[in-house]
C-alpha cells in the first residue's frame, strides 16, 4: 500500500512521511499511551535510532501526528476514570506543593485560618482550567498545544508554544533544585547542592526520555509511597503547627498579601492547562466530558490541598521551633528533613522518598516540553520527541545549578508571570469553544490542525492575547515591577492581580474581535 500524504503547511507542499514505524505488541495493558503502529514524525538517523531506541528498550518514538481513532485503546472506563486521577494525584502529591504552602506565612505574613481558605478555592480554580484542557484529548487525539491551534489560529499559536517551552522548563528546573536540597540534606551536606541538582536533572530527563508508557508506570502507583512518607511527615511534626496563628499587619496589607498569596497558588497549577490533553490523546472519544473533567479535577484538587496545607501547618511552626528555623535558613530541604527529626534513619528514608516524587512531578513537564518543541514547525518536528528531552534536561541541569540558592526568589517570580500567558490563554479557548462553536452548533475538525488554511486566521486571538497581557503588566506585583492597579490594592506595596485583570481584558475584547474576523475571513 502506498504511504499517505500529509500536507506540510510550512512547505506549502504535500509530502509523503519518510517512515512508518509498526509495532507487533499485542499487550492489551497500556495505560494512557500504547505502543500500536504509529506513523513517526522524525526523519534523518535520529528518526531511525528513535524507531530502534523504541523496539529495543521502550522508548516512546511518537511525536505530535494525530492518534487516529483506530489507534486508541480499547474502552475501560472504570479503569481508565481511575487512572486520570492516579495521574493527576501522584504528580501533584509532591514536595514542591508542600514548599509553595509554606510561603503563605513565610513570604506573605498571613495566618493558618487566611492560607488554609487561599488554598482551597485558588487550588479548586486552577485545577478547574487544568481539567477542562484535558477534555479536548480523548476528542480530538491531538496535544494540547495542536490544540491550541484552533483557537490562536498556526501562527499565533507558535507565540503561546514558546511560552509553554518556557513554563514547563522553568517547573523542571524547580524541582531540580527542590530534590538536590533534599538530597544534600539527607546525606548531611557531604554532597553538595549542585551535585544533587545533576542527579534530579538526569533522573527526571531520563524519565521524559523513555516516554509516556513509562510515565504512566509510575504515575500510576506513583502517590502510595508519596503518601506514605507525607503522613509520617505530619505525624512527625503536626504537635509543632500553629493553628492559632494570625495574618500579620494592617487590613489593606493583609488583604494585598492575601491577593498575591492566591494568585501564586493559582499560578503554580494552572499552567498544567498547557499540556493536560497530552496524557489523554489515547483514550476513546466516547468518554463523557463531564467524568474526564472529574476525574481530572478530583485528583489535582485532592492532592494539592493536602500537600499545600501541609506546608502552611510547617511553616506557622517555625517562629516556634528554632531547629526549624535553622534548617529553614539552610534550604527548603533541610527544613522538610528537620520535621522528620526524632526517626533517625527512617526520617531521611522518608525525605528520599519525597525526593524522588519530585522527580515523577516533573518528568511530565520535560516530556510536554519536548512535544512543544516540534508544533514549533517542520524543523521541530525533524528532530524527534526523545531528542528534545536530551536537550532539555541539559537545559534544566544548568538552569539548576545556577539558581540552586535562590529557589524562594525563583517561586516568587517565575509561578506568577506564567499565569499571565496561560490566562488569556485558557479565556480564548473558552470563548471559542463556548461562543463560536458550542451556541453555533459548529463542530471542531481534529484533522486540520496542520492545514493553514482551514484553521482560524488568529488575528482576534492575537490581539486579545496581547490586550491580556496589558491587564497583566498593570496588576501585577513583582520585586522588579508592581503595575498601577497593583499598587491600589492595599498596603504599601500592593498586591497581584495580574492574573484577573489578564482574563477580564482578553474576555471582553475577543469576542467582539472574533466576530469581525469571522465575518471578514470565514474562519
Amino acid at each position: 500500500m502506498e504511504p499517505a500524504t500529509y500536507f506540510d503547511i510550512e512547505k506549502g507542499v504535500a509530502v509523503e512521511p519518510t517512515e512508518v514505524h509498526a509495532s507487533t505488541d499485542n499487550s492489551t495493558d497500556r495505560g494512557v499511551e500504547s505502543e500500536r503502529a504509529h506513523p513517526a514524525t522524525a526523519e534523518g538517523k535520529l528518526g531511525y535510532w528513535g524507531l530502534k531506541m523504541e523496539a529495543i528498550w521502550g522508548v516512546e518514538a511518537r511525536g505530535i501526528t494525530r492518534v487516529m481513532d483506530h489507534e486508541k485503546n480499547v474502552a475501560r472506563p472504570l479503569h481508565d476514570y481511575f487512572h486520570m486521577f492516579s495521574l493527576w494525584f501522584s504528580i501533584n502529591l509532591q514536595a514542591v506543593n508542600i514548599i509553595i504552602g509554606l510561603l503563605g506565612p513565610l513570604v506573605y505574613g498571613l495566618g493558618w485560618v487566611d492560607c488554609v481558605c487561599i488554598v482551597i478555592f485558588s487550588n479548586a480554580l486552577a485545577s478547574s482550567g487544568v481539567a477542562y484542557l484535558a477534555t479536548f484529548g480523548p476528542a480530538s487525539g491531538n496535544r494540547t498545544m495542536i490544540i491550541g491551534r484552533y483557537f490562536m489560529g498556526y501562527w499565533p499559536s507558535k507565540i503561546a508554544c514558546v511560552a509553554n517551552i518556557v513554563q514547563q522548563v522553568g517547573f523542571g528546573t524547580i524541582g531540580c533544585i527542590i530534590t538536590g536540597q533534599m538530597i544534600t540534606a539527607v546525606n548531611g551536606g557531604g554532597l553538595t547542592l549542585a551535585v544533587g541538582c545533576v542527579i534530579a536533572a538526569l533522573c527526571i530527563g531520563l524519565i521524559a526520555t523513555f516516554g509516556i508508557d513509562y510515565l504512566n508506570k509510575i504515575e500510576r502507583f506513583g502517590y502510595i509511597p508519596q503518601a506514605m512518607a507525607i503522613f509520617v511527615l505530619v505525624g512527625s511534626a503536626r504537635k509543632n503547627f500553629d493553628t492559632t496563628a494570625v495574618s500579620v499587619g494592617d487590613s489593606g496589607t493583609i488583604n494585598a498579601n492575601r491577593c498575591s498569596f492566591f494568585a501564586l497558588v493559582f499560578a503554580s497549577i494552572i499552567g498544567f492547562s498547557a499540556i493536560s490533553a497530552d496524557f489523554y490523546v489515547y483514550y476513546p472519544k466516547t468518554y463523557p466530558k463531564w467524568i474526564t473533567f472529574a476525574s481530572t479535577w478530583s485528583g489535582i484538587w485532592v492532592a494539592l490541598i493536602f500537600t499545600n496545607i501541609v506546608g502552611v501547618g510547617i511553616a506557622t511552626g517555625i517562629p516556634n521551633m528554632p531547629e526549624w528555623s535553622d534548617a529553614y535558613n539552610i534550604s527548603s530541604g533541610a527544613l522538610l528533613y528537620a520535621c522528620y527529626s526524632g526517626l533517625g534513619g527512617f526520617g531521611g528514608f522518608c525525605v528520599v522518598i519525597l525526593a524522588l516524587g519530585s522527580i515523577t512531578n516533573n518528568a511530565p513537564c520535560s516530556y510536554s516540553a519536548a512535544l512543544t518543541i516540534q508544533v514549533l514547525g517542520r524543523y521541530g518536528k525533524k528532530v524527534p520527541r526523545w531528542f528534545w528531552c536530551v536537550l532539555i534536561t541539559v537545559v534544566e541541569l544548568v538552569l539548576s545549578v545556577a539558581g540552586r540558592n535562590r529557589l524562594f526568589t525563583v517561586f516568587e517570580n517565575f509561578l506568577p508571570m506564567m499565569a499571565y500567558w496561560v490566562c488569556p490563554w485558557i479565556t480564548i479557548v473558552l470563548e471559542e469553544h463556548f461562543l463560536f462553536h458550542k451556541l453555533t452548533g459548529k463542530a471542531f475538525d481534529w484533522s486540520i490542525y496542520e492545514n493553514k488554511s482551514k484553521l482560524p486566521i488568529g488575528f482576534a486571538a492575537l490581539l486579545s492575547s496581547l490586550i491580556g497581557f496589558s491587564g497583566a503588566v498593570v496588576g501585577m506585583y513583582q520585586i522588579w515591577y508592581t503595575g498601577p492597579i497593583a499598587l491600589k490594592v492595599g498596603g504599601l506595596y500592593g498586591g497581584d492581580i495580574g492574573a484577573w485583570l489578564a482574563i477580564g481584558f482578553a474576555g471582553v475584547v475577543f469576542p467582539p474581535l472574533r466576530w469581525l474576523e469571522l465575518k471578514n475571513f470565514g474562519r
